[in-house]
């Protein structure tokens, strides 16, 4: 049987949902190197005895050495890297969901308990993505005594990751309810 509309759009999605949770994996190894640089001019400015193949070498040191540094230094990078690395883990958390999704799509069951599990998991992580923002939000607001930190992209992940676990749940119900009633129907004669 020849794959619907829906099923070759189900493929293309799991294809980028799975690059985005490998980059998503890749991107959890690097969180405390990128917390600690403070703009990549000074790590990529050569001086008179470098050549410019030395410039991705010094990169993946200072990569790796980043692990080390962030434990040692203040507090603002502390918290930085612990809440990047939460919301790393919660996000593809996330994405693992979304594959499982697609994975039933592709199989031509979407309407299946699981996928109301897998939305379901897919909330809460919203959900602590949104309760980490916030406890970060008032961290700055305490770190800074200041009402800046509302101009951080912490204010927005608050709302944007509610809004979003809400949307999972309503997503939740629905599959669970259309799994019910196919139940009922493969019941009926």
């Amino acid at each position: 049987m020849p794959a619907t509309s829906v099923q070759k759009l189900a493929k293309v999605l799991k294809v980028l949902v799975t690059i985005t949770f490998v980059c998503n994996l890749i991107a959890l190894m690097l969180v405390p190197g990128l917390a600690m640089m403070k703009g990549f001019q000074p790590l990529l400015e050569l001086t008179l005895y470098e050549r410019s193949w030395e410039v991705p070498a010094r990169v993946l040191i200072a990569f790796l050495l980043g692990w080390k540094w962030v434990w040692t230094s203040g507090a603002y990078d502390v918290v930085l890297t612990i809440f990047l690395l939460f919301c790393g883990v919660c996000t593809a958390v996330i994405l693992w969901q979304a594959r499982r999704v697609l994975d039933t799509i592709l199989t031509g069951l979407p309407f299946q308990n699981a996928n109301g599990i897998s939305l379901r998991r897919a909330a809460v992580c919203c959900f602590l993505i949104s309760a980490a923002a916030l406890v970060r939000l008032l961290w700055g607001f305490w770190y800074y005594a200041s009402v800046l930190p509302l101009l951080t992209y912490n204010a927005l992940f608050v709302p944007v990751f509610f809004m979003g676990g809400l949307l999972c749940l309503v997503m939740s119900a629905l599959f669970r309810q259309a799994a019910e009633l196919k139940a009922e129907n493969d019941l009926t004669i």
